[in-house]
């Protein structure tokens, strides 16, 4: 059995939006809103994967307000 972990960091917006299966321009516009999670290394946005995984959970459970 072949158990190898992603790694955390995600890094650009392209595998930001690919993790959370929206466009970049989605995933910028969320960056942009202050709705996820992201930091930058140098230039270039990055985030953990289990940080938008928990974001992911909490927005599922409610926990976030639209609009």
């Amino acid at each position: 059995m072949d158990d190898k972990k992603e790694p955390d960091l995600l890094y650009g917006i392209g595998a930001i939006a690919s993790h959370l299966g929206v466009r970049a321009r989605q995933a910028l516009y969320l960056k942009e809103k202050g709705e996820i999670p992201t930091f930058k290394v140098g230039k270039t946005i990055c985030a953990r994967r289990s940080l938008l995984d928990a974001w992911l959970e909490e927005a599922a459970k409610g926990g976030r307000a639209n609009g």
